[in-house]
């Protein structure tokens, strides 16, 4: 059987230093951080007192207020961001065989805020269950693709993958595969979350995961750099319309890039820290390229995932040594989350989006923040430091890792 080619035609973003596509890509070239004193509550007790969060993002001017009640946060960052995809693709709604389009959304957590605002409210009563009725629809994971569905119509596959900080780069790979086997000719891909809430922070902070440089919130993320003390956590959603190369070919569809691969691995190593060694790293970039059809040296991009902290990201640059070999020191690396932060099951989206933007502009965005070197990091490796660089990438690679040893990378290219 010969697998359909895919290709990227939309794409939409709700990010901390953007809330659309363009207003993201120009805070990622300008080396723009989405760091800043949390607002969504009061932190003052935490250990970190900081995130990164959406800003100057009113739901009512994106959905109306009745709507927006029955939806958790993660659910209406989705509907934003979807809707500029599919509006940015194009697509002729009443045309659409509808029944081929789908909708495969990842979520590392889901509705935090909906959870813990009922439960808190219990705990606080007389003991009396008197919860929302909407309290399960709001909070279940895969209830953001259901309401993309439900909003246009389309009847294709409709799920949620879930795989901690992998969640939406699983999707894209989900989604892929599914239009590369025929059976859709359009779906709707990326991810979302909304945990900077008291939950979310707390917990994180509890496994002391996070960075608590609260003296200097903007300059916390910080990839590679050997002062780096944890993640700063995210909250946002990208969305990306994926479609078959044919179909989106005779409609006359714009093409920012074509997905030619998708790879998975696991650590099998422990809950929530990488292998030392990076094996599960070296085997999803493996499978990765395998699945692409495509050699270590066609890759002239990797945005890493990157987080910030002090084993996982010497453990990642180790597992690219590993597989890009000589070639490692030619390939533009960078951590995109030393400016968005951490956005959990959204990551993989919109790094998908800012590799893709790399594609299309020839340039790659800059990992900020960096100071001092890291003797444990190859310094022949060109981690894209501080500035942007041009370069005509011809092919981009997404690397996206969760807690469980879950481990998903996907290739995009030029088209040709």
């Amino acid at each position: 059987m010969e697998l359909k080619r895919v290709v990227v035609t939309g794409l939409g973003a709700l990010t901390p230093i953007g809330n659309t596509v363009n207003e993201y890509w120009d805070g990622l070239i300008t080396g723009k951080s989405g760091a800043a004193p949390v607002t969504h509550f009061d932190a003052e007790k935490f250990k970190t007192k900081f995130a990164c969060e959406v800003k100057n993002f009113t739901v009512t001017d994106f959905i109306d207020r009745k709507s927006a009640r029955k939806m958790d946060k993660f659910s209406q960052y989705a509907m934003v961001a979807s809707d500029e995809a599919i509006a940015d693709a194009k697509l002729d709604l009443d045309s659409l065989n509808k029944l081929r389009v789908g909708v495969i959304w990842g979520a590392g957590i889901g509705g935090l805020e909906t959870f813990q605002e009922e439960v808190i409210n219990f705990a606080n009563g007389d003991g009396t269950p008197k919860f929302n009725p909407f309290f399960i629809p709001k909070m279940i994971a895969d209830i953001a693709p259901g309401n993309i569905s439900i909003k246009y119509g389309f009847m294709g596959p409709n799920y949620t993958t879930v795989s901690a900080c992998a969640s939406s780069a699983n999707a894209m790979i989900d989604a892929l595969n599914n239009i590369r086997l025929g059976h859709c000719d359009v779906i709707v891909t990326g991810g979302s979350e909304a945990a900077v809430t008291i939950a979310g922070m707390g917990g994180f902070n509890a496994m002391h995961a996070m960075s608590t440089r609260n003296d200097d919130p903007q300059s916390a993320s910080r990839p590679f750099d050997a002062t780096r003390d944890g993640f700063v956590l995210g909250e946002g959603a990208g969305a990306i319309v994926l479609e078959e190369y044919e179909h989106a070919k005779a409609r006359g569809a714009k093409i920012y890039a074509e997905v030619v691969g998708g790879g998975l691995s696991s650590d099998a190593y422990h809950m929530t820290a990488p292998h030392p060694d990076g094996i599960g790293v070296v085997a999803v970039m493996k499978n990765c390229l395998e699945n692409a059809g495509m050699q270590p040296e066609d890759v002239d991009h990797i945005n890493t995932h990157g987080t910030s902290t002090p084993l996982g990201d010497v453990a990642e640059l180790k597992a690219i040594t590993e597989v890009f070999g000589t070639h490692a020191k030619n390939i533009n690396i960078n951590s995109t989350k030393s400016m968005t932060g951490h956005l959990l099951g959204a990551a993989g989206a919109i790094e998908a989006i800012a590799s893709i933007l790399s594609i299309e502009h020839g340039i790659v965005p800059p990992t900020i923040n960096h100071a001092t070197v890291d003797e444990n990091i190859d310094p022949s490796l060109n981690l894209t430091l501080n500035e942007p660089q041009k370069r005509d990438v011809k092919v981009a690679m997404s690397n996206t890792f969760g807690f469980g040893g879950h481990n998903a990378c996907v290739l995009f290219k030029k088209l040709d």
